[in-house]
């Protein structure tokens, strides 16, 4: 790429001047694409090959820049190294939903698509969207790649008990071998979980509080502790909406559509409504709140989301609070 080619359109680069620095990364698998924003013009793309050799260039490069915040989209993973050598160093670091980029990126205009443009469409979107910088230590990093891998294997056993059901007597005996290590796997990544949770202090403190209500077990409190890092410091409807728990309203002129949870963070989500249908037998405050709905005439699965979000709201009391659960004390407030 030569260094005076644009890459987006002139009616992207309309905006208030800032005083800031944004960078945007596109990540690829070869090489990772910069561009930055700030109160200077858009300046040309830089490329740096996505290995660590690359990735510590790069850090070495943006550190005395200071920049506000650098946004790089979720990949499948692609994008993980690099995030963490980001994050170890200091710098606000934002891994976007890629289709709410796309969708941005829409709406200014930019419809065509290479990693030069990509880039600076990402240091666009934070500079207007301004997204939360999530945090992630090293710690928070190991437990949340630990939690993935167990959902990993849990599905991969799923997939084989279903075709166990089916197969016939050939491959029973290879599919009974498959599920036998698919389980030891799941008790030693079960057991690495709880390791990781107990070297680190507020993690052990914090799991303990979550472990006290009723419905949450130590893998729910594992996935809560490493993919909602926010829970205990947004309040309920921001949180619920994060999760992906708040139901939106679909209204337009004389239409009424019915409102529906979209979005939001997937695991955390179905980790809630599984403690949630838990809860429903065993915590007296879900299961008043699951039986008064149900009795409306609601769904089962519209009573489940309802107790789902109510569980998270009283997490997020409890860990505001610092007490466990205590069903006879009122609840602290949390402001809505």
């Amino acid at each position: 790429m030569s260094p005076g080619q644009p890459v987006m359109r002139e009616s992207v680069m309309r905006e208030p001047v800032m005083r800031e620095l944004v960078v945007g990364i596109d990540v690829a698998a070869a090489e990772v694409v910069v561009a930055l924003r700030g109160a200077a013009a858009l300046a040309p793309p830089t490329a740096w090959s996505n290995d660590a050799a690359g990735h510590a260039g790069l850090v070495a490069w943006l550190v005395p820049q200071q920049p506000c915040l650098v946004v790089l989209e979720a990949t499948g993973g692609l994008e993980a190294p690099l995030v963490a050598v980001l994050q170890d160093a200091a710098l606000p670091t934002v891994v976007a939903n890629p289709r709410q980029v796309r969708d941005f990126a829409r709406g200014v205009g930019q419809l065509a698509k290479t990693d030069p443009i990509d880039a600076a469409v990402l240091a666009l979107f934070g500079a207007v969207a301004r997204p939360a910088v999530r945090p992630r230590p090293a710690a928070a990093r190991a437990l949340a790649a630990l939690v993935a891998r167990r959902r990993q294997v849990r599905d991969l056993r799923t997939a084989e008990t279903n075709r166990h059901k089916l197969a016939p007597a050939s491959v029973v005996g290879s599919i009974d071998r498959v599920i036998a290590v698919l389980e030891d796997e799941l008790a030693d990544l079960e057991r690495r979980i709880a390791e990781q949770l107990a070297r680190d202090p507020v993690f052990t403190a914090k799991a303990t509080l979550l472990r006290s209500v009723p419905g949450i077990g130590p893998i729910v409190a594992a996935t809560l502790l490493a993919e909602l890092p926010e829970l205990g410091a947004l309040d309920p409807k921001p949180i619920a909406a994060l999760v992906g728990l708040a139901p939106f309203t679909q209204r337009s002129g004389t239409f009424r559509g019915r409102a529906r949870i979209q979005g939001g963070r997937a695991p955390v989500r179905v980790a809630l409504v599984q403690a949630a249908l838990t809860a429903t037998t065993w915590n007296p405050a879900i299961k008043v709140v699951y039986d008064r709905l149900r009795a409306a005439g609601k769904p089962h699965k519209v009573a489940l989301v309802a107790c789902a979000r109510k569980l998270l709201t009283i997490l997020t009391a409890i860990l505001r609070s610092g007490a466990p659960w205590c069903p006879t004390t009122p609840r602290p407030a949390v402001s809505a």
